[in-house]
């Protein structure tokens, strides 16, 4: 089982995405390495920056929240957690819970970011892999010895966006997918419920 403190930096972490694992098809690379990497460079930069300005909790969420709009594929990575229950949902139901979610992950995670007050996010390298790019960083908290974290980056949705995080070898975008499985159920598979439960969690 994993200790705590790998846990608690794998969560905090996975905030500065906020990614979902999802399975690209094969496609043509209009994106390459060094813009990959320049993408994630420019993610931890504005997360870095807010994580030190001194801002209240409140103030960071909503900061944290535009990054994620920003830097993620939010409307992918909120399906993908919904999983077969997207299918079934209407229009507005979708429109809501993508919404609701992208609140959800910015309170959820912004509370560990105090953790990361001096710390340093290093990327070291991008390589292509199947049909999107993985940027390599490593990540030194202070306290703790340097673990490895690895950003998905893909423009399949027309930007070049984060859709993923790997962290030291931990998909933290399918445990996310499981939280938020185990929500629907305890809503009775109701995603109205489930929405609202989004709206206040975290």
């Amino acid at each position: 089982m994993l200790n705590r403190a790998i846990m608690n930096r794998r969560t905090a972490l996975a905030a500065v995405a906020g990614g979902i694992a999802v399975t690209l098809a094969p496609a043509a690379l209009a994106l390459n390495a060094d813009e990959a990497r320049k993408l994630v460079d420019r993610l931890t930069d504005d997360v870095m920056s807010v994580i030190n300005s001194g801002k209240s909790e409140t103030a960071m969420y909503d900061e944290f929240e535009r990054i994620f709009a920003k830097y993620a594929d939010v409307p992918i990575i909120a399906q993908t957690t919904l999983g077969v229950a997207w299918r079934s949902a209407s229009t507005t139901q979708r429109s809501a819970y993508v919404e609701a979610f992208r609140g959800y992950m910015a309170r959820k995670y912004g509370k560990r970011f105090r953790e990361f007050i001096g710390s340093e996010i290093t990327v070291t390298g991008s390589r292509p892999e199947k049909s999107f790019f993985v940027v390599d960083s490593t990540v030194k908290l202070a306290g703790q010895a340097p673990f490895e974290v690895n950003w998905l980056i893909s423009d399949k949705s027309g930007k070049d966006l984060m859709f993923n995080l790997i962290i030291e070898g931990i998909n933290m975008m399918r445990s996310e997918r499981e939280e938020i499985g185990l929500m629907l159920d305890k809503n009775g598979g109701d995603i109205n419920g489930l929405i609202t439960d989004l709206k206040t969690a975290g």
